[in-house]
């Protein structure tokens, strides 16, 4: 059985759970809970949860005894056990309320191929849980979710190497980071090639990150342990002033939340040079500020279009990048791959400099984004998309590409454009061609003499109907 059909199997058990009412989310945290257990007795993990709560002991309760040992369970693995057991299961508390239902959830789960499953990895197969969540509308879980293609994409034209300190400061469900995880792994045999301290760094210092939510932080520790990580995921407001701890990093990959602080309040932060409610401007300010000053250090980022256009702070905040980093890449994306209809987004790549002035000289854009197809459920995004924009990022000479999408502008012709970065975007093929349509100021004379005709007209009816109303005598 492969890890896709253990998937499917799991996936197909919230159809158990529709009687009680629960979300798909509601069903992936449930199953988050049950999983663990069973996952750490296939991995002979089972050490720090108590031997009274383990996997044997839960498979044998049924009936109400089930329903009443289940939440006993998740008080004591959340209250008196510790670390990643502690963490993962702190504030737990179960939707389920017919015990036929978790009987049958827990004997599913047990009866899986469990030997196909560690031999493709559980840690794939939990990452296509969460893909299978993300990709349910009904679910709402698109929003913390980046398509596994683009983060891949992006990880590997960062190219996170041993030693370096990773970070995602809105991690969700950690994916960025076991890709950056598994890049280095690659690279290193699994991390055999390396001395025993710097694999021992890689498996515990590493890579590292912060989410906000709760439920989403706890699926983000699921996903980590699986893939044998044990960096630090804290719990918490990267825009909050716990946030000034994160920095030093030699790599950022994230792909922050978008929006306003709710009710318009102003950032916590208090060491921000500039103050906005706009979430995405204030994680881009975080972002910069966290990365090593020396000259190496670099970050790719997803924000949407306002980022790179809007005045205000927004223009200053831009301006305070291309001072402290080489913006050297922006690239245009396709809409309708994630977050909601018509949302339009971009990745930024930059490396912060020595200095904090003076490091961008110019940018280079990609226009993924200009006579693409659709992207949605059902004509997903693929590695082959990204093909022209990985050969024209990677090019020892830039300028010797022939691609119609890449362009390149210098920082004083930005500079003559407001500092706005909405740039590098090629002719739409959708719309009417260019060189067809009208001299808007021919056309703009035409309509005038047009108006001027109708209201002439327009006066010899008016006269018309006063003299029928007043006939002479």
């Amino acid at each position: 059985m492969t890890t896709q059909e253990i998937v499917t199997k799991l996936w197909n058990l919230c159809n158990v759970l529709r009687d009680d009412g629960i979300t798909y989310h509601q069903y992936v945290t449930e199953l988050t809970y049950i999983l663990f257990l069973k996952m750490a007795k296939e991995t002979d993990a089972e050490s720090q949860i108590p031997e009274a709560y383990r996997w044997d002991s839960l498979k044998t309760k049924s009936g109400i005894e089930l329903k009443k040992f289940y939440k006993e369970l998740l008080n004591h693995l959340g209250e008196n056990c510790t670390g990643r057991v502690r963490e993962i299961y702190q504030g737990a508390a179960t939707n389920i309320d017919e015990p036929k239902n978790l009987e049958k959830i827990i004997a599913s789960i047990d009866g899986l191929d469990w030997y196909s499953a560690r031999e493709e990895g559980l840690g794939n197969l939990y990452e296509g849980l969460l893909e299978k969540n993300a990709n349910e509308k009904k679910s709402g879980a698109g929003q913390y979710f980046t398509p596994r293609v683009l983060i891949d994409v992006i990880t590997r034209l960062v190219k996170p190497q041993p030693k370096e300190r990773c970070n995602d400061p809105a991690c969700g469900t950690f994916g960025f980071m076991i890709a950056a995880h598994q890049y280095v792994a690659n690279q290193t045999d699994d991390f055999f090639d390396l001395d025993a301290d710097t694999a021992a760094f890689e498996r515990t210092e590493a890579f590292t990150g912060m989410e906000l939510v709760h439920d989403t932080h706890r699926l983000a520790l699921m996903n980590a342990m699986l893939h044998d990580m044990e960096g630090e995921i804290i719990l918490g407001d990267t825009l909050s002033n716990l946030g000034k701890r994160m920095r030093g990093y030699d790599v950022v990959l994230t792909n922050p939340p978008f929006g306003t602080k709710k009710g318009g309040e102003r950032a916590t932060r208090d060491d921000f040079t500039y103050t906005t409610s706009n979430k995405q401007l204030n994680f881009l300010q975080h972002i910069y500020r966290s990365l090593n000053a020396d000259g190496k250090a670099r970050a790719a980022v997803v924000l949407p279009d306002n980022v790179l256009f809007a005045d205000g702070e927004s223009e200053k905040i831009r301006i305070d990048l291309m001072d402290k980093c080489n913006l050297h890449t922006v690239l245009r994306l396709p809409t309708g791959i994630f977050y909601a209809q018509g949302i339009k987004t971009n990745v930024l790549f930059f490396t912060r400099g020595k200095a904090d002035k003076g490091n961008t000289q110019e940018v280079w854009f990609y226009d993924l984004r200009t006579n693409m197809p659709s992207f949605g459920k059902t004509s997903p995004l693929k590695t082959e998309h990204f093909a022209g924009f990985e050969a024209a990022f990677e090019a020892a000479d830039r300028r010797s590409v022939q691609d119609e999408r890449w362009s390149v502008f210098t920082r004083e012709q930005i500079a003559q454009k407001g500092n706005s970065l909405d740039l590098g975007l090629i002719r739409d093929d959708s719309m009417a061609d260019y060189d067809d349509l009208p001299d808007p100021i021919e056309s703009g004379e035409e309509a005038i003499a047009q108006l001027e005709e109708a209201a002439d007209l327009l006066q010899s009816v008016v006269n018309a109907l006063k003299a029928l109303q007043h006939p002479e005598v």
